[in-house]
């Protein structure tokens, strides 16, 4: 398993911690298309400030990388990175290759 599947792994991993506290109407699929926040998302922002921190501590035990993901570069973009978990996967392998290259 490459880096790559096991950041996918260990955010499937917090997704199924979060999961875990949530009524089975609102519970988020292993998907990269689920919708975590916004209209359509089935998180409230404490939702999705346990899901950011549960994939932080998951990668960090997982690729033994600390990483922010809540940091102000993730504020400042245009698109948000907390919009699905596929977009919070790629500015989660992004900031992995950053911390990893020094």
């Amino acid at each position: 398993m490459n880096d790559n599947e096991k950041l996918m792994r260990a955010i499937f991993d917090a997704v199924d911690d979060i999961n875990e506290r949530l009524p089975d109407a609102r519970k988020l699929d292993h998907s990269r298309d689920t919708v975590l926040f916004g209209e359509s998302g089935n998180l409230d922002s404490l939702g999705l400030v346990h899901l950011i921190v549960a994939v932080e501590q998951r990668i960090e035990d997982t690729l033994g990388v600390a990483i922010s993901l809540a940091d102000e570069k993730a504020m400042s973009q245009r698109t948000s990175p907390f919009r699905t978990i596929g977009t919070l996967a790629d500015y989660a392998i992004r900031l992995v290759e950053e911390r990893s290259r020094g």
